[in-house]
């Protein structure tokens, strides 16, 4: 049979005309005057002796194809493809329907004739397998029309489910890209033989209504927008596969790009992503997920599924190793030694190229004629076994796993420069359109935090039946409502971006490029949620008495906070709906001070900003309370030796390190300055990370005066109080200035107290000798101090080393409550690129900027960070000449040392961060007598068993 070479768009044809046919029809590989049944007999084998097999493609057309008896899948997969010239063509795959009328995929290694009863009587079709999560991944247009008939079929089928207004909008860019431009009485025509929703008549004003705003859009446009739209919804490329958990509950199961779905109904109840999964398997008709134990504990770290039969589990964990291969592998898994008595386990393995492979392979052949198939081993398949491993491949000493390393693996990084360059051509270069994308970007970030409580935690306390049931009540029913309120919030905003990025007409400039309408419909919809964030405060605090009281909440909430997916203390997140309103402020201030009055964005934006600005006031004093409850709590859970730190009346105001003069000389020490008292401690050499106190000082009566000529120290000053006489240095002028003006600012404040600060006071920890105020103490601590310090230190669990007061103590620097709350208020969200060391190679990370630190992920899906960069200490700069780096928008961190470089997307989020990381970073300099004493702290890794290391030879950092 011939073939019709590049036929697809080759022609010069009016918009929307798809192949020069109005209506919905196939792509032809019929030579001119050649029937079907000619075609059909032309140069194939007799039937008699082969198969002759049916394939309907994604336009709905059938086609028939000759093959031997004995061909395999691979056979019909290539004879597919070749005839349409589909080159990118390991996104797609061909199912039938097995015996249960259940959709499955035609197996490429296996003889067809033993897959499918009876071929010849067996309906083919053509569909996507793969749904990558960026459709600018796709880089040929034939491809992207082909998964615009997949998302067609799904809507059809009922399978893409969404809103009706979204139904409406992906059908009116299928209307346009089926007969172009608008026009009523064809569209009606079209819509009354062409049905694209399962209840169109309810919608199909609608659509027409839409239909009309696409004047001049090609099909290529269209079919590009169809893709931006359905990848953002929830059921996009998700094919269900029912079964039961534990209780017996009713939920689907489904995989993606990014791992394991749960769903109920059609609400995605829990995601499983590849770095958290260490093992799939199926035993009968269960399907069993083994976790990696820091995702959900050292117990009970298998999910048990129950599905209708051994085959549906089998078909499912084939499609689960399947999509891991393509998304995660960079290449084809090789076989394994074939067994030479005995073999265990299901032989079936991945065989088609990975996602890195083909998008390699369609750039380096974008000139060839013809695609090439899909290579595959027939020499002898892969043996994996339905226990099939994650971490096996990346032991102790080794270069990390594909499979257990994202970050490493992201497909298509040889391509990052270029993609970019293109994503910046065609997205709009507007202002606005990046201020209201960090709304965008921020809110998701937001919304994760939130699932941080909602899912994460509340899956933890109802798994130990911990927390009791009034505090459950009081916590959940303020912040599910929240939650719901913010995920309809996101989908709104993300689909507003959807339409801003796709549009250049002045026609749809005025309907979609701006986001104040959004903003002001859900800030005053915000207002009615005001009674749950005044509730907060009643919620912390009682959140904070229980896990005093209760022994077994205590544990679950110390074991939570050590989970990676808890990158921050715990009761931060309750925080954060209150401060993402001072977010929603500064924002939206932001805008009205780009737009002129005159703008039509401009009334709205200035709406929505005085409807929030009235919500933060009435929240404002809330929300200084809290930050500071939170505060205290945190540090009564780092501090050792100290009891009742959350005592009323307290306020936390500063927290750094200084240099204290004892017997030794100069010893580093963490002091933490309060509105009645200043503590000082030192940080035990164990692995809790926790800090000792050493002496508490009231400030009644207290005085500070600059003592550098006194003890030739530079940065030195004297506190004098009652119970003693202590010198201090501190690691710069500035620091020293910032240490003294909040002492002194305390100290008047304290007088003005009514009640003393002694009163609150642990005698135990007060120097008990009668030594006078100005008798400089000068102790050393014995080696017994020292001993029972840290045996105290192990008795208590394991903590994180990521608070900033662990940061403070490395960097030598310190941090003030106007800081954190200014922190707070300043957060970033976005992908950022960054530089490979001594390599040209930029890796696209997704990146969170928020309490003093740089978070990174692989994608913004991700539920937890693989790394972090606190800030304190850096300084923010553009490349200088020796840097060698003749791109825009970078700019450079420097600590001593270490040296990062990221690259922004546009001028506005390169400023952005140039703001936000000078004013966290504050530069500290160190004057030569103290340079030893504060070590460097690189990129932190959130876990010990982090799969990735630092030396290999595509090193992360």
């Amino acid at each position: 049979m011939g073939e019709i070479e590049g036929t697809y768009r080759s022609l010069q044809t009016p918009a929307g005309t798809r192949l020069g046919a109005q209506y919905n029809t196939g792509i032809s590989t019929l030579e001119p005057g050649q029937s079907l049944s000619s075609a059909m007999g032309a140069g194939g084998k007799g039937h008699s002796r082969g198969l002759q097999i049916r394939v309907q493609g994604l336009d709905d057309a059938q086609e028939f194809y000759d093959l031997e008896s004995k061909a395999d899948g691979q056979t019909l997969h290539n004879e597919v493809f070749r005839r349409i010239n589909l080159i990118e063509s390991d996104y797609f795959g061909l199912e039938f329907q097995n015996l249960q009328m259940n959709w499955v995929w035609l197996e490429p290694t296996k003889l067809i004739v033993k897959q499918v009863r009876r071929p010849m009587n067996t309906l083919f079709r053509l569909s996507v397998k793969f749904f990558p999560p960026d459709p600018g991944q796709l880089q040929e247009e034939f491809t992207r029309y082909l998964f615009s008939l997949q998302i067609k079929r799904d809507l059809i089928e009922g399978r893409l489910n969404c809103t009706e207004n979204t139904a409406a909008l992906l059908a009116s860019h299928l209307v346009q890209s089926e007969i172009g431009d608008f026009d009523d009485i064809a569209d009606r025509e079209f819509l009354k033989i062409n049905k694209l929703l399962p209840h169109q008549e309810r919608v199909q004003e609608k659509i027409m209504e839409i239909h009309r705003r696409h004047i001049g859009q090609t099909p290529a446009e269209t079919d590009f927008q169809v893709l931006e739209i359905a990848r953002k919804l929830e059921m996009y490329g998700v094919r269900f596969h029912p079964a039961a958990d534990r209780e017996g509950t009713k939920i689907n199961l489904a995989v993606a790009h990014m791992g394991l779905q749960v769903f109920q109904g059609h609400t995605k109840i829990n995601t499983f992503n590849w770095s958290k999964i260490r093992k799939l398997s199926f035993k009968r008709k269960r399907f069993l997920i083994k976790l990696h134990p820091e995702v959900h504990g050292p117990h009970q770290d298998t999910l048990e599924f129950l599905m209708g039969s051994r085959d549906q589990c089998k078909i499912f964990w084939k499609n689960c190793v399947e999509h891991h291969s393509f998304f995660r592998l960079l290449d084809q898994p090789q076989p394994k030694t074939k067994a030479v008595f005995f073999s265990r386990g299901s032989s079936f393995r991945y065989s088609g190229r990975t996602q890195k492979q083909l998008v390699d392979y369609v750039r380096d052949n974008s000139a060839t004629d013809s695609p090439q198939p899909s290579p595959f081993n027939t020499q002898g398949p892969l043996c994996l076994s339905p226990s099939f491993q994650m971490s096996t491949l990346s032991l102790p000493g080794q270069a990390p796993s594909p499979l257990q390393s994202p970050i490493l693996n992201e497909v298509g990084t040889a391509r990052l420069e270029e993609d970019e360059e293109g994503r910046r051509k065609r997205y709009p270069t507007d202002k606005a359109y990046f201020i209201a994308k960090e709304i965008l970007t921020t809110e998701r970030t937001y919304l994760k935090d939130l699932e941080v409580i909602t899912v994460w935690f509340r899956s933890a306390v109802i798994k130990e039946n911990a927390m009791p049931e009034g505090l459950m009540t009081l916590l959940f029913s303020n912040i599910d409502p929240i939650y719901e309120f913010h995920r309809g919030f996101l989908k709104e905003i993300d689909q507003r971006l959807a339409l801003w990025e796709g549009r250049s007409n002045a026609h749809v400039k005025g309907d979609y490029q701006r986001i104040g309408d959004v903003m002001l419909h859900n800030m005053c919809a915000l207002k009615e949620f005001t009674g749950y964030l005044q509730k907060h405060d009643e919620v912390l605090t009682e959140l904070e008495k229980s896990t005093k009281r209760v022994k077994k909440l205590e544990t679950v909430y110390k074991e939570f906070e050590l989970q990676k997916v808890c990158y921050l203390p715990l009761n931060t997140f309750l925080l954060k709906p209150i401060q993402r309103l001072m977010h929603y402020k500064l924002i939206l201030e932001r805008l009205c001070k780009h737009y002129a009055p005159q703008h039509r964005d401009y009334d709205d934006c200035k709406e929505a900003l005085k409807e929030v600005a009235e919500i933060a006031a009435q929240l404002q004093s809330s929300l200084i309370r809290l930050e500071n409850f939170q505060k205290l709590t945190e540090l009564q859970r780092d501090l050792i030796g100290i009891e009742n730190l959350t005592a009323p009346g307290r306020e936390f105001i500063r927290e750094g390190c200084l240099y204290k003069l004892t017997k030794k000389g100069l010893q580093q020490r963490m002091f933490f300055l309060f509105s009645d008292m200043l503590l000082y401690t030192s940080k035990g050499v164990t692995a809790t990370n926790q800090f000792k106190v050493h002496g508490q000082l009231p400030l009644h009566g207290m005085i500070v005066e600059e003592s550098e000529n006194e003890w030739s120290v530079p940065h030195c000053f004297t506190i004098y109080s009652a119970q003693r006489t202590i010198v201090v240095a501190a690691s710069s002028k500035v620091e020293m200035n910032k240490w003294i003006e909040d002492l002194n600012m305390a100290i008047d404040m304290s007088k003005k107290c009514q009640e003393k600060s002694d009163l609150l006071l642990d005698p135990s920890l007060c120097d008990r000798s009668n030594r006078s105020s100005d008798e400089v103490s000068l102790e050393q601590e014995s080696e017994d101090d020292m001993n029972s310090s840290r045996c105290s230190l192990d008795k208590q669990s394991h903590h994180r080393a990521n608070t900033t007061m662990h940061v403070c103590w490395h960097r030598n620097t310190s941090v003030s409550m106007s800081d954190h709350s200014l922190a707070v208020e300043n957060q970033l969200s976005g992908y950022l690129l960054r530089k490979f060391k001594n390599s040209n190679g930029w890796q696209k990370l997704w990146v969170v900027f928020t309490n003093f630190c740089l978070f990174f992920y692989k994608t913004h899906q991700d539920d937890f960070p693989l790394a972090s960069l606190p800030l304190l200490g850096y300084t923010v700069s553009t490349p200088g000449e020796s840097d060698s780096i003749h791109k825009e928008y970078v700019f450079k961190l420097q600590f001593k040392s270490h040296v990062y470089f990221f690259r922004a997307e546009s001028e506005y989020t390169f400023e952005r961060y140039g703001q936000l990381v000078s004013f966290e970073s504050r530069p500290v300099y160190l004057s030569q007598s103290h340079k030893s004493l504060s070590p460097a702290l690189p990129f932190h890794f959130l876990s010990t068993n982090c799969p990735m290391k630092i030396e290999t030879k595509n090193n992360f950092f």
